[in-house]
């Protein structure tokens, strides 16, 4: 059996409480045992008696002692715990830091589980464990079939930053659409409240009244970049809120739906679908500029899926970003 050990608490699990500090590097300890070991003074953190809701800090020693369980073992960064996933995430791979990974998610994929899906982003993500046995986080989500830019965290503490960037909005997100017609004005702020409404095809959004029960604030931005005529249009998105079907809801609000989508597009009957174009949903998060974790910032920009390739590619317009 090992002897005492003494281990240095990580930068990023700064805050953790001490009971999971054990859960996430002994699984196999058991509650009892652990609280045992406190009360006896065996497990001490900086050479002081601790309880198993103390909140260690980065650089604080932890004395453990012989345990009788062995300490989580996992594939490190990258090795193939499933090959196919890992594979895909490495394909999908856009931007690596020490702390962050972005990927570009293909349309079609879902980010999270649900009923009926047996592969999704986050189950993946189990095949990029790191040595310590962390999963990589996710601290936001898109759509299933809206393609593009999804950040991920590669550690606890990094996605404590993420999130917190996410919610105070530091973060700006910019997505590219194809739309049904072209609005008017060119370029808008658009301002609703959005509540979700229980059908049976699923959850459905759509806009309500102020004060109205359940409903939530949205604002979007968006500006026209090109057009086809009077039929077609592709718009540059910017989602200052972060609401469910956000941007969807919102070109259909202002009578332009995105091409493609089975919830919000509905059009009139004498409106045909361009030749050439899939019928599949036409929204990519296109780039996100978002504060590192420690400091600086990462700007990460995702080309377009094929689906939409194809129809810019029909309807003549330059994939190269516009300022």
């Amino acid at each position: 059996m090992a002897g005492v050990e003494q281990r240095k608490v990580d930068e990023d699990e700064e805050g953790m409480r001490l009971d999971r500090w054990f859960k996430s590097h002994f699984p196999g300890l058991a509650f009892g045992k652990l609280q045992k070991l406190l009360r006896s003074g065996q497990i001490r953190v900086d050479g002081g008696r601790v309880k198993s809701d103390t909140r260690v800090r980065s650089g604080q020693t932890i004395r453990i002692p012989p345990l009788g369980t062995d300490e989580k073992r996992s594939p490190v960064s990258g090795a193939p715990a499933s090959g196919s996933d890992s594979e895909m995430l490495s394909q999908m791979l856009l931007f690596e830091s020490p702390k962050v990974f972005v990927f570009n998610k293909p349309a079609g994929l879902a980010v999270q589980g649900g009923s009926g899906l047996s592969r999704h982003v986050d189950g993946m993500l189990e095949a990029w464990r790191n040595r310590k046995g962390e999963k990589p986080r996710l601290v936001h989500r898109l759509d299933r079939e809206t393609s593009g830019v999804l950040v991920v965290a590669r550690s606890r503490g990094a996605a404590q930053a993420l999130t917190e960037a996410f919610r105070k909005r530091t973060t700006k997100k910019t997505y590219w659409a194809l739309v049904k017609g072209v609005p008017a004005p060119h370029e808008g702020r658009i301002s609703t409240w959005l509540v979700k409404d229980q059908t049976p095809e699923g959850d459905r959004m759509r806009v309500a009244r102020h004060g109205e029960p359940g409903a939530d604030h949205a604002v979007s931005y968006y500006r026209v970049l090109e057009q086809a005529g009077q039929n077609l249009s592709w718009l540059e998105m910017e989602p200052y809120t972060g609401r469910t079907h956000q941007l969807r809801v919102h070109a259909m609000h202002i009578g332009c739906p995105i091409l493609g989508d089975p919830k919000y597009f509905d059009a009139d009957h004498n409106w045909e679908f361009p030749g050439g174009v899939q019928k599949r949903l036409h929204l990519h998060a296109r780039h996100i500029s978002i504060p590192a974790p420690g400091g600086g910032k990462i700007e990460v920009t995702a080309p377009l899926p094929p689906h939409m390739v194809q129809s810019w590619n029909l309807l003549g317009f330059d994939q190269e970003p516009v300022e």
